[in-house]
């Protein structure tokens, strides 16, 4: 298996470990780069305390589309919070059954996230988007000029025209084990630039083997990609940290 120490999952939920604190140390000490999003931003400030010790770990602004429909005020606190980070996230739109009616209360803060990120420039924002791609896209287009901030869709399930577009607008997507176990998605995949790719683990959410996943565990997201992409594992490992560090730029 490749060695850990500079790999990157761009998309953990850290918070939601039984032992938060423990999850950033082994993040930390992996030397994997993680971003650790959250769900609601009330989760943001131990989030970032947390972060803010470590040299591989990165806290993200949140408000999950899931919880929209009871938390949709707290985009005030988001907006309190923003100018302390760089990377905002997760947020989106999720159109499937169990959230379809919160979709335009989603789109409403969907749409102020991009245009508060625009308005300050230079975020990453890591972005959900089930069953609800084409109307991702329509917000990044109108709101979230590629100058002003990076895209990065996470766990994209889009089609292949879908994810042409969004190649079209700037976006990166973030790479899991789930996405390349899948036949249609990882078809998807292989129509994606190896330079338009991270890699996440998505974890807890996430397994590998019998236990959730864990920032090691992009491993074997690079592994596979590196299967897929037949390339090897150390040349895939050191493309997405290229393509971290342009990001970052």
């Amino acid at each position: 298996m490749i060695a850990t120490a500079g790999l990157v999952d761009f998309h953990c939920h850290l918070d939601l470990y039984p032992d938060h604190a423990a999850a950033v140390q082994d993040a930390e000490a992996s030397g994997v780069f993680t971003l650790a999003v959250t769900t609601t931003p009330r989760a943001w400030p131990r989030n970032h305390e947390l972060a803010q010790r470590t040299k591989h770990v990165r806290a993200a602004l949140g408000l999950h589309p899931q919880l929209i429909a009871e938390r949709e005020n707290e985009i005030e606190l988001w907006d309190r919070y923003l100018a302390e980070t760089r990377y905002v996230g997760e947020v989106g739109l999720d159109a499937g059954p169990r959230f379809f009616k919160s979709l335009d209360a989603q789109k409403r803060v969907f749409q102020h996230v991009l245009q508060r990120c625009a308005q300050a420039g230079d975020k990453i924002i890591t972005v959900h988007s089930i069953r609800s791609a084409k109307m991702v896209l329509d917000l990044v287009e109108a709101h979230l000029p590629s100058e002003r901030g990076k895209i990065v869709l996470h766990w994209f399930t889009g089609t292949k025209s879908e994810a042409k577009r969004a190649l079209d607008l700037g976006c990166y997507f973030s790479i899991n084990v789930a996405m390349l176990g899948n036949e249609r998605h990882a078809s998807m995949v292989e129509c994606i630039p190896l330079e338009r790719m991270l890699t996440e683990t998505d974890g807890p959410f996430t397994r590998t083997g019998e236990r959730p996943s864990q920032p090691v565990d992009v491993a074997l997201v690079v592994k596979l990609l590196s299967q897929l992409r037949r390339m090897s594992p150390e040349e895939t490992a050191k493309a997405i940290r290229d393509n971290l560090r342009t990001i970052l730029l």
